[in-house]
C-alpha cells in the first residue's frame, strides 16, 4: 500500500506480473474509488462543456461517452477526462483523474464563474460515488451471471443503468487496459458489496484484484496516456498524439487558438513508442533520450512488457527525429542503450 493522490492504494496484491497476465488471459478487478466525478446539468450544459473541453460534446447521444481533454489557454492539458451523457439525457458526468480532482473541480467552477449568464449547475459528487472496474477477456461472462442488464447492448463508450450483484449501478464500457470490460458507478457505500459479489462470482474464472503496478503496465502496452507523463500543462494534445480528441471545427473553446496554431505549424515534439534492442535495464519516466549523443527528449513512460517480454516505452522527442524504425538512445543509469521506434499500441487484443 502506498499514498496516492491523498488515498492509500495497493501497488500490488499478489505481484505485478501475475496480475497483469490475469487481465490479459482472464479478468482483473480494479478499485477506482479514488477517481473524481463532476455532474454538469442545466439548459446550458452542452455549450458550457463545449467551451471547456476539446472534443465535441454536442455529438453525444443519451447514454454515450467520449474521451476528451480539459485544455488550458496555452494549448496544454489540465487533465484528460471522460464525459458521459446521462442515459436519460438530463445532464453529464465528467470523470477526472484522482491526482487532479481538486485542481479540475476548481478550474471547472472558475470557468462557470466566468460565464454568469450560463444556466448550468456544477456539482462535485466524488465523495458519494464509488467506482469499480472489471477488465479482461472473461469480464463479460463474469458480469453476465450477476446483472439484469443486457451487456451486449452496451457498446464501447456508452453506459446503462442496471443491477450488478444486487447493487444499483451505472454500467460503462470505456476501459484503460486494452481489454474489454466494464466500469461500475455506484453509491460509495455500495462499493464493497459490489466488489465482493464480483470477486465471488469471478473466482472460478480466474478473476484477480489488480493494483497500481499492473494497471500502469497494462495501459502502457495499450498506449493509453497517463496524466503527468504523456500529458501535462506544457504538453499539448497534438504533441501527445491525441489530435483525434480535438475538434477545432466545433466552435471556440479554451486554448483553441493555441492548438490551431500548433496544428498549422506542426507540433515541435512528438510522442513516440520505442523498444530497446540491447540489454541495459528497463526505461523509466524522465530518462533522457538522445540521437547520436545529442539530447532530443525524454522518456514519458517505460517498463518491461509482461506480454511481449521486451523493454518498451513512450518518449516525447523533437519532431525531426521522430518516425517508426528510426533509432534512439535511452540513457539508463548513465549508459546509452540502443532503442528503435515502433508502431503503437504495443498490444492490441483480438476482436
Amino acid at each position: 500500500m502506498v499514498p496516492f493522490a491523498g488515498w492509500s492504494m495497493p501497488v500490488q496484491y499478489t505481484g505485478i506480473l501475475q496480475e497483469h497476465r490475469a487481465v490479459r488471459s482472464a479478468a482483473g478487478l480494479f478499485d477506482l474509488g479514488h477517481m473524481g466525478q463532476v455532474q454538469v446539468a442545466g439548459p446550458d450544459a452542452v455549450p458550457f462543456l463545449q467551451a471547456i473541453t476539446t472534443n465535441d460534446v454536442a455529438a453525444l447521444q443519451p447514454g454515450q461517452a467520449q474521451y476528451s481533454l480539459l485544455p488550458n489557454e496555452r494549448g496544454g492539458v489540465i487533465d484528460d477526462i471522460i464525459v458521459y451523457r446521462e442515459p436519460d439525457g438530463s445532464g453529464f458526468m465528467v470523470v477526472v483523474n484522482a491526482s487532479n480532482t481538486a485542481k479540475d473541480v476548481g478550474w471547472i467552477v472558475e470557468q462557470r464563474a466566468k460565464r454568469p449568464d450560463a444556466d448550468v449547475e456544477i456539482q462535485d459528487v466524488c465523495a458519494g460515488t464509488g467506482m469499480v472496474a472489471i477488465q479482461g477477456p472473461l469480464a463479460e461472462r463474469i458480469v453476465m451471471s450477476i446483472t439484469d442488464a443486457d451487456l451486449a447492448s452496451i457498446e464501447p463508450f456508452s453506459w446503462r443503468e442496471g443491477l450488478v450483484a444486487g447493487v444499483k449501478a451505472r454500467i460503462a464500457r470505456t476501459g484503460y487496459t486494452g481489454e474489454d470490460g466494464f466500469e461500475f458507478y455506484v453509491a460509495n457505500e455500495d462499493a464493497p458489496a459490489l466488489w465482493d459479489g464480483l470477486m465471488a462470482t469471478g473466482a472460478e474464472h480466474g478473476l484477480q484484484p489488480i493494483g497500481l503496478g499492473a494497471r500502469d503496465t497494462l495501459r502502457l502496452e495499450a498506449r493509453m496516456p497517463l496524466y503527468g507523463n504523456e500529458l501535462a500543462d506544457d504538453i499539448g494534445p497534438l504533441e501527445a498524439g491525441l489530435g483525434w480528441a480535438v475538434k477545432l471545427n466545433k466552435g471556440d473553446f479554451v486554448g483553441r487558438d493555441a492548438i490551431a496554431a500548433m496544428k498549422e505549424s506542426g507540433p515541435p515534439r512528438r510522442t513516440v513508442g520505442f523498444k530497446t534492442v540491447e540489454r541495459g535495464g528497463a526505461p523509466r519516466a524522465h530518462y533522457p533520450v538522445m540521437v547520436d549523443g545529442e539530447p532530443v527528449g525524454h522518456v514519458t513512460s517505460g517498463a518491461v512488457s509482461p506480454t511481449l517480454g521486451e523493454n518498451i516505452g513512450l518518449a516525447l522527442v523533437d519532431r525531426e527525429v521522430a518516425g517508426v524504425g528510426r533509432p534512439l538512445e535511452i540513457l539508463i543509469r548513465d549508459r546509452p542503450v540502443r532503442a528503435i521506434q515502433v508502431k503503437t499500441p504495443f498490444y492490441k487484443r483480438e476482436r
